[in-house]
């Protein structure tokens, strides 16, 4: 999800979906969706947060595609990554009966029950980054490899602390798919590198509460040598309470994603280290499964996105990998 990722063939999603590699995505060559006299379909893509750069990016790339192929796409989504800010957006779509929609569910559980309403009104349902317990309605499911980042940062963090100490997670809330995945990643590769793990605290979304745990662990934990942060306002948080306690640095942070904030904390030295995704390619792959499908041709069920790690050493070279705020 966003704040609240990435590499090639690797089982990234909670549920346990296995992510297929890019031989296996069908192409995306061809003629656009209204040439020869065809229909011109219409699309909807939405995000878990309208206003983060990780979607924002994602729409970028979904908006590029469906332009090349001929295709109308609407971008909605709610003010906040919540499942009772998004069911009434995913509502007032299903009220349009879009050929397609593209959408990144809040919650895995509660967002289940609008999204099937949208398959019922004959939408084409393609589920981009997060998912749902049960995906059977989708044509496919498009993420970053969540696990696989999780075991990266923890590796990366496993090299900013030497080799050893104590590390945490600082998340967002249980229950979304993406988050979920990094912690569970992060733990298996804290365990397999012999840190001591501390386990994780969630923050909400919000940076004051994410401080807060922080604060509670080094009260507990003086010794505290790494912090994952699971999305930005984690990172934020965490970054926050190590100012406060004058650890800033000595404790190391390893972030995730790569928009305009989380770049500016890294150059700042709030975090060492960045897992950036590919939310434009998966927008873009987004919208070439949901043309497939309404075109009766096949559509891959589970498609995994690369990722990177940006640090301050290498983020010259890394600039196609950071996140737009505009298209």
């Amino acid at each position: 999800m966003r704040k609240l990722m990435a590499a090639g063939c690797a089982a990234a999603l909670a549920v346990g979906v296995v992510a297929c590699g890019s031989d296996d995505k069908p192409s995306t060559g061809g003629g656009s969706a209204s040439s020869g006299g065809g229909k011109q379909y219409k699309m909807t893509l939405v995000a878990g947060v309208k206003g983060d750069e990780f979607y924002l990016t994602m729409n970028c790339g979904a908006q590029a595609e469906a332009k090349a192929k001929g295709v109308t796409l609407d971008f909605q989504g709610p003010d906040q990554f919540d499942a009772s800010q998004q069911t009434p957006v995913v509502n007032s779509v299903a009220a349009k009966k879009p050929d397609a929609v593209l959408i990144a569910p809040t919650d895995t559980k509660a967002m289940y029950a609008p999204i099937k309403q949208l398959a019922q009104n004959g939408s084409k349902i393609v589920l981009v980054d997060t998912t749902l317990d049960d995906p059977s309605m989708a044509v496919s499911q498009i993420s970053s490899d969540n696990e696989k980042g999780g075991e990266t940062a923890a590796q990366e963090l496993t090299k900013l602390i030497g080799g050893k100490g104590k590390v945490m997670v600082v998340n967002v809330k249980p229950g979304i798919s993406t988050t979920d995945a990094r912690a569970k990643g992060f733990e298996t590769g804290a365990k397999a590198a012999g840190l001591d793990y501390l386990g994780q605290q969630f923050d909400d979304d919000d940076p004051a509460k994410a401080a807060a745990a922080v604060n509670a662990t080094l009260a507990k934990h003086p010794d505290l040598a790494g912090i994952f942060a699971a999305n930005l306002f984690s990172a934020e948080g965490a970054a926050t309470a190590l100012k406060q306690a004058g650890k800033l640095g000595k404790i190391k942070i390893v972030g995730f994603d790569a928009g305009p904030k989380q770049v500016e904390d890294l150059k700042a030295g709030l975090v060492q280290a960045l897992i950036a995704q590919q939310p434009a390619e998966i927008g873009k792959d987004g919208v070439d499964q949901a043309l497939a499908a309404l075109q009766g041709k096949p559509t891959t069920k589970q498609i995994g996105t690369a990722f990177s790690v940006i640090t301050k050493d290498n983020l010259a070279s890394s600039q196609d990998a950071l996140y737009k705020s505009s298209c």
